[in-house]
């Protein structure tokens, strides 16, 4: 079955006596413009966009008819939990995953990133309070910032962290 666009959100959706199909995604395949996978019960769902970048949550309903509503749900992960204790380390942080280009999500006053050991230990070296749990990757904080400089010679990040302490 092909689709090319989302109808709705199942918390909005007359659901009445059908089924709910899941379509599970793992986190990075929720911004792709082509997918081809399986429900839950097996049925094959295409999905291709080729207008804009889809953006698929926990939630949205991609197919119904009069049995069945499919709709989609993030699979769990491996992720890096981190609980900052300041503004000051939330910048900091930031700056470090940023810097590798990791993606970064936020849910619950929680930073969560995609496990990846060497920059858990790297992290955990740092004396951040970090753990690796299995969680939904929900919420990706989404920038697009480049680094740069303004004519004094310092950068923004150097300005955000001089705001961010206590000198």
């Amino acid at each position: 079955m092909l689709f090319q666009k989302k109808i709705g959100h199942i918390n909005s959706f007359q659901i009445n006596n059908r089924k709910i199909d899941y379509w599970e995604l793992e986190w990075h395949e929720c911004q792709k413009r082509i997918i081809r996978k399986r429900t839950k019960a097996g049925m094959e769902i295409s999905f291709k966009s080729l207008n804009e970048n889809p953006v698929f949550t926990e939630g949205d309903v991609i197919f119904e008819n009069e049995d069945i509503v499919v709709a989609v749900t993030v699979v769990t992960s491996e992720v890096i939990v981190i609980k900052p204790k300041s503004f000051f380390e939330t910048a900091s942080i930031c700056y470090e995953i940023g810097n590798k280009h990791v993606p970064l999500f936020y849910q619950n006053e929680e930073l969560m990133l995609p496990f990846e050991k060497p920059l858990f230990e790297h992290l955990k070296a740092q004396g951040y309070d970090i753990c690796k749990m299995e969680r939904k990757l929900l919420s990706p904080l989404r920038t697009s910032v480049s680094s740069h400089h303004h004519s004094n010679g310092e950068s923004l990040f150097n300005k955000i962290m001089k705001l961010s302490s206590n000198g």
